[in-house]
C-alpha cells in the first residue's frame, strides 16, 4: 500500500516529484506524496464507481427497510404506495424531520438521504441520480462529487426542518444539488446554452414536485442551493484531488457511516430498555 521510494505525481500542480518530498518544489503543496500512500489511494479511487455505490446502497436500505416492517409489503393502496416500507421502519434506519431533532438525532439529516418510502420514490430517484451524478464526476472528481451530494442532502433537510418540520427521506434534495454543480460548471466555462437547459431542467422538476403528493420541495430549493454553494467553494476543471480534499470525502463517508452505527445503536438501546 505505501510507496517508499520514486516519483508520484502532486496532487496540486500534477508534476512529477520524490514521494518523500515534506513540500512540493513547484507549487508548495504539503506532502505531496501522502507519505507514500497516495499513490494507493488514487488507484482506489480510480476504481470506485460512485454512482452504483450511491444507487446499490440507497436499493439496500430500501430492501431492509422492507424487511425491518414486512407489512410494507402489503401496503398496496394506490401507485405511490406500492412497496412502501411503514413509518415506524424508516424511523428506525433513520427518517429526519422535527420530531428527530428535537429527539436530539442531528444524524438523520445523513441517513435520511438514502433512505425512500416507495418503489416509484426510489426508482425515481435512482434514475435521475443515474443520469446526472456521473457527469459531475466527470467534471469534479469522485472527492468533490460525493461532498457536493452529500452537503446538497444535509443542507436540504436541514431546511425542511426548520421550515416545516415534518418527517421526510429520500435523495432528491442531493439531485438538486448535482443540478446546481453542473450549472455551476456551465457558468464558469461560459457554455451558455447548456447552462440555460440546466435551469430549466431545474426549473421544472422543482414545478413536477408541486404536482406530486407528499413532495418536499423546501428540501429540493435547500439541496440545489446546497449543491451550488458547495460546488463553487470546491475547485474543478482538471485539477487533481488534493490530500486535503481526500480528507474530507472519507471524512463525510465515515460520518454517514457512523449516523448509521448511531441509529443501530439507539435502537439497540431502546430494546435493551424495553
Amino acid at each position: 500500500m505505501r510507496k517508499r521510494s520514486g516519483a508520484v505525481v502532486c496532487p496540486n500542480c500534477g508534476k512529477l516529484v520524490d514521494v518523500n518530498e515534506p513540500v512540493c518544489p513547484y507549487c508548495g503543496h504539503t506532502a505531496p506524496g501522502m507519505f507514500g500512500y497516495g499513490p494507493a489511494l488514487q488507484r482506489l479511487l480510480g476504481k470506485f464507481d460512485l454512482t452504483m455505490a450511491v444507487i446499490g446502497g440507497s436499493v439496500v436500505l430500501y430492501l431492509l427497510s422492507l424487511l425491518v416492517d414486512p407489512r410494507g409489503l402489503f401496503r398496496m393502496a394506490g401507485m405511490f404506495d406500492f412497496l412502501a416500507p411503514t413509518s415506524g421502519a424508516l424511523a428506525v434506519l433513520g427518517m429526519t424531520g422535527g420530531f428527530a431533532l428535537v429527539q436530539g438525532r442531528w444524524w438523520t439529516l445523513l441517513t435520511a438521504i438514502f433512505l425512500h418510502g416507495s418503489l416509484l420514490h426510489i426508482l425515481f430517484n435512482m434514475v435521475i441520480t443515474r443520469q446526472y451524478l456521473p457527469h459531475v464526476v466527470e467534471l469534479y472528481g469522485s472527492a468533490r462529487a460525493w461532498v457536493i451530494f452529500v452537503t446538497a442532502g444535509v443542507v436540504g433537510f436541514a431546511l425542511s426542518n426548520m421550515a416545516v418540520g415534518v418527517p421526510t427521506i429520500g435523495a432528491s434534495g442531493a439531485i438538486f444539488g448535482l443540478l446546481g454543480a453542473l450549472i455551476v460548471y456551465g457558468r464558469r466555462t461560459h457554455q451558455h446554452a447548456v447552462t440555460q437547459q440546466l435551469w430549466i431542467s431545474a426549473g421544472m422538476m422543482f414545478l413536477f414536485g408541486f404536482l406530486m403528493p407528499s413532495v418536499n420541495n423546501w428540501a429540493h430549493a435547500g439541496g440545489f442551493a446546497g449543491g451550488f454553494v458547495a460546488a463553487e467553494a470546491l475547485s474543478f476543471a482538471g485539477r487533481r484531488e488534493s490530500r486535503w480534499l481526500l480528507v474530507l470525502a472519507w471524512g463525510s463517508a465515515l460520518a454517514v457511516a457512523a449516523a448509521f452505527a448511531f441509529q443501530l445503536v439507539r435502537l439497540v438501546m431502546m430494546l435493551m430498555a424495553g
